[in-house]
């Protein structure tokens, strides 16, 4: 049995990457196995994980294209999970399938076709790009759940509700199983109330459940990706690793898959 999860924002740089690596990472520390889906043109994903995209033959591009298998674009991650990679040609996708029946169905289809080849997960995590467009779509189209990474500031949330509008209507017209399981604060600093009143704000404002603990802010995060490894290789006892270990615990509960 697969949980799929899709981490999505439309606003950039609140660290839904890094959280799809990290929690990737965690959960296959904790003896799942895991694939991680870069719907990202910006492929910051395939980067952090240590691929260089422009060295890539294929990539999600060419499979929702038509033009490569699903599971010949694999590839596997030092820290442990496997990889769908993308490229910056999966900024056409939008365009190229833009009048074709059944686009939402873009990343449902590549995961049946691996399940038809016989490859299979524990947990399938999704990274979205920050944008509300077909890959999003498609991504909320193909997941049991999804989480919104979230920075702790006063601005970061103006588009929640942008979001769960979208998250309406895939429910009413692609996917009506798609659950919200919640906000995961990022670049949380608890020593400010600010910070604080941001968390408060989102609970009281969308109703959503708020992830815990909070992922705190840290230079180690942005000296992983240079490695291409998570922080759980880079700085395994610092504070952002635990926080994260903690937070894939989370998600083996919520999925059912504690214990």
């Amino acid at each position: 049995m697969t949980t799929t999860i899709a981490l999505a924002n439309q606003k950039g740089g609140v660290a839904k990457t890094t959280s799809v690596a990290t929690l990737g990472a965690a959960l296959a520390e904790r003896g799942h196995s895991v694939l991680l889906v870069d719907l990202d043109p910006q492929a910051c994903l395939t980067f952090s994980l240590g691929l260089d995209p422009e060295d890539l033959e294929a990539s999600v591009h060419d499979v929702m294209a038509g033009t490569a298998r699903a599971a010949d674009v694999l590839v596997g991650t030092e820290d442990g999970p496997d990889l769908v990679p993308a490229t910056i040609e999966l900024a056409r996708i939008e365009t190229e399938v833009a009048g074709v029946a059944g686009r939402e169905r873009l990343v449902a289809t590549l995961l049946d076709a691996l399940a038809a080849d016989g490859i299979t997960y524990d947990w399938v995590i999704l990274d979205c790009p920050p944008t509300l467009g077909v890959l999003t779509v498609a991504a909320l189209t193909a997941a049991d759940g999804l989480v919104v990474p979230l920075q702790c500031e006063t601005l970061a949330h103006r588009g929640v509700g942008q979001l769960l509008d979208t998250v309406h209507d895939v429910r009413e017209h692609t996917n009506p199983s798609l659950q919200v399981w919640g906000v995961l604060p990022t670049m949380y600093d608890g020593r400010t109330g600010h910070a604080r009143a941001v968390l408060e704000t989102i609970a009281d404002t969308y109703d959503l459940d708020v992830v815990s603990p909070p992922i705190p802010k840290t230079i180690k995060f942005a000296e992983a990706p240079a490695a291409g490894r998570s922080i759980l290789a880079t700085a395994r006892s610092s504070k952002g690793a635990k926080a994260y270990r903690e937070v894939a615990e989370w998600l083996e509960v919520r999925a059912g898959r504690d214990g």
